[in-house]
């Protein structure tokens, strides 16, 4: 066969690499380029700060030498208090501005100038105003044209000292200091200074510098020479806030360029060398890489596998050998598949079937041995099985977590159940029979009399860990230990009826001997005729109630009453005793049927245990039985129906009488006037009341003319329409005709 698979995998490579190498060179290239420039555009910003910060210092150490040198010298304050020139003021001036004017090598002059005497002291004596050398820009600042403070450049002409004017910086200050008004002290720094300072600092063969004013004018081009402006471009542009001048600075056009191109062209040199290097090894690596497959297609050929249809794939080995994998993959996970979900569902059933005690026949030793996690199995094997449930699965466990949460956390209960049963020097096998309950077979080798004690420490144990780490509740129920796997089932069906009547032991892990049976139990009738006497009692106000239901709670202890079948009697009585209670009052009917018994429902279905019950019960039952008696001895039974009855009877013409009217008049609920009159009475309120008013409307009708409309009104309806409807339907006819018959039998008898 063909090396067709080596050429294409070398070939393969090719396209890929160049195209990579190509595109990392030329973002190499970028990213060098910016990077290049970032940091030229970081430098030339350091060097243009740094040339601020100096003229910026240079010009504040002038000012700031000018000005301790007026403070100090008394002269100055002295000039200008005085009405005369003093000749010994004048000199020490003088003096001081020799002393100023030597002191920086950048300061070209500084003189006085006296507003009020029109005079200026400069360091050689006094001169007048008229005809000093630097007059126009004295009678400027007189003007007011100028504010005290660094000035803009200007000409300045030092009269026979130099011939041709210079460039400088003037600065004025008002005297007297701070803010005097009758004199100025000008100081002039040179011009050449400053331009010196920046020529020092720049490279002029590199990079270019400007300095502008406010008006955007160029005050010096460093280096410039008289040439004309450098082209490049201006990377940085930094404010001198003391004079208001902008320092612009960039790269001379082509040498930046000209420095990146030698970075590039060195990284080029090196790409070229690494692609070299790299095609080298391509080759290398394709000729190692290829060998596996080659040791493959030798073994597929030397098989001469005949199930394939190999003509298609002949001359593509990556074909082929992917063919013969998928096939072959296909057939193993089949296979594995299929054995695991044979096996899980052999486990499965073999568990079910010991629990039980199915199927036990000869085999089950051998299914045993192959399928339980039991080492050793024989005939003195002990067993016992433990039956494990989730306190309040729907509350905390199904609510709390999610599908895929509560198989995790499943799975995790098995392991650490077995973990712990291991610690014991125990086999245990545990299955899941329900969504919220598992069980587990423990298995010794030889009969043992503690394996039920230590069986309960292993669930002990288990039941704290869980509780404490994974914040789960369980209980436990553990059967007695069976000889032999035919007594499996007695252990489970033991195990399984003392979880099912766990209110009746206390604590979350209980053991149920082999000999334990419970008593018969009694039939469901007579459980109701104890809750019907309960409820006689407590409707009768007789304290007698309480030992009426502590008697209830001893005989489901005595018979051993399985949980569910205690919740279902203590509900029925409480619906029992809702029925005979809630009608005395809306305060009654509100306990029995509002939040507090949802609540206390609620408490009933939380509890574990029975005395727990019990004791949630008494507490509010007894808080009822006191709002039953209060509201007992507030009326009395007899005594409300006879007061009742006449107040119907005294106002039945009043149509608004109703039950909701005997409820506000008499304090007592609607529903409870309705028993009431249904117990005394056997009739209905409604019926009471209509027979009054008809009684009284026979009585009009036959007695007097009125109409109708006005009998109505008389017998308490609202008009002559409902009252004929009443009327019609009670005694068969209308009241018209009701009244015409009666008289004319009268007038007949007469």
């Amino acid at each position: 066969m063909s090396r067709n698979w080596y050429h294409r995998l070398l070939l393969s490579y090719f396209p890929i690499f160049l195209l990579t190498v190509t595109i990392l060179i030329f973002v190499s290239f970028v990213f060098v380029n910016d990077i290049s420039r970032m940091e030229t555009k970081k430098a030339d910003r350091i060097a243009s700060s740094y040339l601020v910060d100096r003229i910026d210092q240079t010009l504040k150490e002038i000012e700031l030498s000018v000005l301790e040198s007026v403070e100090s010298t008394e002269a100055y304050k002295q000039y200008f208090t005085k009405s005369e020139v003093d000749t010994d003021d004048v000199y020490a001036i003088a003096k001081s501005l020799r002393e100023l004017t030597s002191s920086s090598p950048l300061v070209q002059s500084v003189y006085l100038y006296d507003k009020n005497n029109e005079n200026v002291l400069t360091k050689t004596g006094l001169e007048e105003v008229n005809g000093f050398s630097d007059e126009a820009w004295l009678r400027t600042i007189t003007a007011g044209d100028l504010p005290s403070g660094w000035q803009r450049v200007r000409e300045y002409d030092a009269g026979l000292i130099q011939r041709m004017p210079v460039r400088v910086l003037s600065i004025n200050k008002g005297l007297p200091l701070p803010f005097g008004s009758d004199g100025v002290l000008v100081v002039n720094v040179k011009m050449s200074g400053i331009e010196q300072i920046v020529d020092s600092m720049v490279n002029g063969q590199l990079s270019f510098l400007h300095i502008v004013d406010r008006e955007g004018q160029v005050v010096y081009r460093a280096h410039s020479g008289g040439e004309e402006e450098e082209s490049g471009k201006v990377l940085n542009s930094i404010p001198l806030d003391r004079l208001g001048w902008y320092i612009d600075s960039g790269i001379k056009a082509g040498n930046l360029f000209g420095w990146v191109s030698v970075i590039s062209y060195l990284w080029v040199a090196i790409a070229l060398g690494t692609v070299l290097c790299a095609i080298v090894y391509l080759v290398y690596i394709t000729r190692r890489n290829y060998k596996p497959i080659q040791v493959i297609m030798n073994r597929i050929e030397a098989h001469q596998i005949r199930t394939m249809d190999l003509s298609e794939s002949k001359n593509d080995e990556m074909k082929l050998i992917d063919g013969v994998l998928e096939n072959l993959i296909h057939h193993m996970s089949d296979y594995d598949k299929k054995s695991r979900e044979n096996i899980l569902l052999q486990r499965s059933k073999l568990f079910s079937d010991l629990l039980h005690g199915e199927h036990l026949d000869n085999n089950m030793a051998v299914r045993l041995r192959e399928l339980s996690p039991f080492t050793v199995i024989q005939s003195s094997s002990c067993f016992a099985v433990v039956v494990c449930e989730i306190n309040r699965y729907e509350k905390f466990f199904e609510e709390r977590y999610s599908r895929g949460d509560q198989n995790a956390l499943k799975f995790a209960l098995i392991n650490v159940f077995q973990e712990h049963a291991r610690g014991a020097n125990l086999q245990c096998w545990a299955e899941w029979i329900g969504h919220d309950r598992s069980a587990a077979i423990f298995h010794a080798a030889q009969e043992n009399k503690d394996l039920t004690d230590t069986i309960r420490y292993v669930a002990e144990e288990c039941r704290s860990w869980v509780e404490q780490n994974l914040r789960i509740s369980l209980s436990f129920g553990i059967g007695p230990a069976a000889d032999g796997m035919a007594k499996i089932r007695d252990s489970y069906i033991a195990a399984d009826s003392a979880m099912q009547h766990k209110l009746l032991r206390n604590g979350d892990i209980t053991l149920s001997g082999s000999n334990e049976s419970p008593h018969q139990l009694l039939e469901t009738y007579t459980y109701l005729q104890m809750i019907a006497e309960f409820v006689k009692q407590f409707r009768m106000s007789s304290s007698n109630w309480r030992d009426q239901l502590e008697n209830i709670f001893a005989t489901f202890e005595k018979h051993y009453l399985p949980d569910d079948h205690i919740r279902s009697l203590i509900k029925t009585m409480l619906q029992m005793l809702s029925r005979e209670v809630a009608v005395m009052s809306e305060q009654l009917e509100e306990e029995l049927s509002g939040e507090s018994i949802e609540n206390t429902m609620k408490l009933l279905e939380e509890a574990e245990t029975l005395d727990t019950i019990k004791s949630i019960l008494f507490e509010y039952l007894t808080d009822l039985f006191r709002t039953y008696v209060s509201v007992s001895e507030t009326k009395s039974y007899r005594a409300m129906v006879n007061e009742m009855k006449d107040y119907i009877e005294e106002h039945f013409t009043n149509p608004d009488l109703s039950l909701k009217h005997l409820s506000d008049r008499f304090q007592i609920s609607g529903k409870y006037a309705s028993y009431l009159f249904k117990t005394e009475f056997n009739m209905k309120f409604v019926d009471f009341v209509t027979e009054l008013r008809m009684k009284e409307a026979e009585k009009l009708l036959l007695a007097t003319d009125a109409s109708l409309q006005d009998i109505a009104l008389q017998v308490g309806y609202a008009n002559a329409i409902s009252f004929g409807r009443v009327f019609k339907r009670l005694e068969g006819i209308t009241p018209g005709d009701f009244r015409r018959i009666r008289r004319h039998s009268s007038v007949t008898e007469t």
